[in-house]
């Protein structure tokens, strides 16, 4: 029989999740932080939790017949702590939280990932253990994503992976041109260049410009819009383009039903950008948004950088719970570069979860360069239907079609304006 410690050690090695079991005897509400919890059975639902004979709580659950199991979230070491008796002087472990009830009585945590709320229907004896199965009454999964982890005998959360493959869009070089009076025949071939090599491109601007004729062949499935209205909408895809973009305030809930509409007569093919997302501040309302707009099934959902509130601790908190609360709609981050941390929060948005980005070529209107992404993307083994050497011939044809002028892309920092090349070219 394998001795006592090579056991533990052993079972150290598996991870798990981490619970708190909570139960209620005479109005008193008790409860310890565990991992030795088990779905059981669907039909009926069912599940588990092994507790030592030894503890206090076994004989509470025993003798009360009820349980509830709370799941802890990524940034919830503290309570796993609390309950696990690691915090001294600590006299009621549940203040300072907040706690509901559902169908037994016990207590719930409102912060947790998820609660069951079970009666005990079986005790199984499991050598210094029992085996408690409980009949699930109430359930609640909350909008959040990212679990605590136990793993050799330490708290923690998953390890981040890089995605297989990830695109990026070009949303800016047409109106960064276009404000500096570049040629339309010019633009048009950058546009030309950059949709050769595999980038989306935003062609027009119909919230400023009356749309064009037409669009040529080459460009309608690499080629968006930016719209405002359902007339604006339909016009772009009456042009053929098959991705149109909208913005959103998502602190203004007017604004968000103007969105919702638009994209209802067309939800897949409709982008809808979240402005100044990273803003602490509107953290509950972009989450909210994100939510609204993944249930109506629009075709991405875009994030977007204002100011200075996108640093990378705040894209990874941000990410951690908008990727799981947008699934399956994918999320398309837009990362400004005006600190000098654009790629190091590429990254970050790569390794939580996010495969798709806006860019510009050259970063002509500060936002991270679209030849810079697409290079970094190859060197960190990322796949990308962008072709870099194509991307990257693109944007050294623009250096040197500015260079005359004696403007550099770091000089050329400003709004946006109407991006309709095709307007003159098509």
């Amino acid at each position: 029989m394998v001795d006592p410690s090579t056991f533990r050690n052993v079972l150290s090695q598996w991870p798990s999740g981490v619970t708190v079991v909570t139960t209620l005897v005479d109005g008193v509400r008790h409860g310890m932080t565990a991992s030795s919890f088990s779905s059981v059975s669907a039909e009926p639902p069912l599940v588990s939790v092994c507790l030592s004979r030894h503890l206090y709580s076994h004989e509470l659950i025993a003798s009360s017949g009820v349980f509830g199991i709370n799941m802890l979230a990524k940034d919830q070491a503290e309570v796993a702590r609390r309950f696990a008796g690691m915090v001294p002087d600590v006299e009621d472990r549940f203040a300072g939280e907040s706690w509901t009830t559902a169908e037994t009585g016990v207590p719930l945590l409102d912060s947790a990932l998820g609660w069951l709320d079970c009666k005990v229907v079986h005790e199984y004896p499991g050598g210094d253990h029992t085996i408690f199965v409980g009949e699930v009454l109430a359930g609640h999964a909350a909008p959040r994503t990212a679990p605590l982890l136990f793993h050799s005998r330490s708290w923690g959360q998953f390890a981040d992976v890089l995605p297989t493959a990830a695109t990026v869009a070009d949303g800016g070089v047409v109106a960064s041109l276009r404000a500096r009076s570049h040629p339309i025949s010019k633009i048009f071939g950058t546009v030309r260049e950059l949709a050769a090599a595999g980038v989306r491109v935003r062609l027009l601007d119909l919230t400023r410009d009356e749309p064009p004729v037409a669009v040529p062949e080459e460009l309608k499935d690499r080629g968006t819009a930016l719209v405002d209205t359902i007339e604006q909408r339909d016009r772009a895809l009456e042009l053929g383009l098959s991705t149109v973009e909208v913005t959103v305030d998502p602190a203004n809930l007017a604004d968000l039903d103007r969105v919702l509409a638009i994209a209802d007569g067309a939800p897949g093919s409709v982008v809808v950008i979240l402005d100044d997302a990273f803003d602490p501040a509107r953290n509950d309302v972009v989450l909210g948004s994100i939510v609204a707009l993944s249930s109506a099934g629009v075709a991405e959902i875009g994030l977007s950088e204002k100011g200075d509130t996108a640093n990378p601790l705040r894209v990874r908190s941000l990410l951690q719970d908008a990727v799981g609360l947008a699934r399956p709609v994918p999320l398309r981050m837009h990362l400004r570069n005006h600190d000098r941390l654009g790629l190091v929060k590429a990254i970050v948005a790569l390794k939580s979860g996010v495969h798709h980005f806006d860019t510009t070529l050259s970063g002509l209107d500060g936002t991270v360069a679209t030849e810079d992404l697409v290079r970094l993307f190859g060197g960190v083994e990322v796949d990308s239907p962008a072709d870099p050497d194509l991307v990257d011939n693109a944007a050294a044809a623009l250096r040197l079609a500015l260079a005359p002028t004696g403007v550099t892309p770091t000089d050329l920092a400003t709004e946006p304006v109407a991006t309709n090349p095709v307007g003159a070219a098509g």
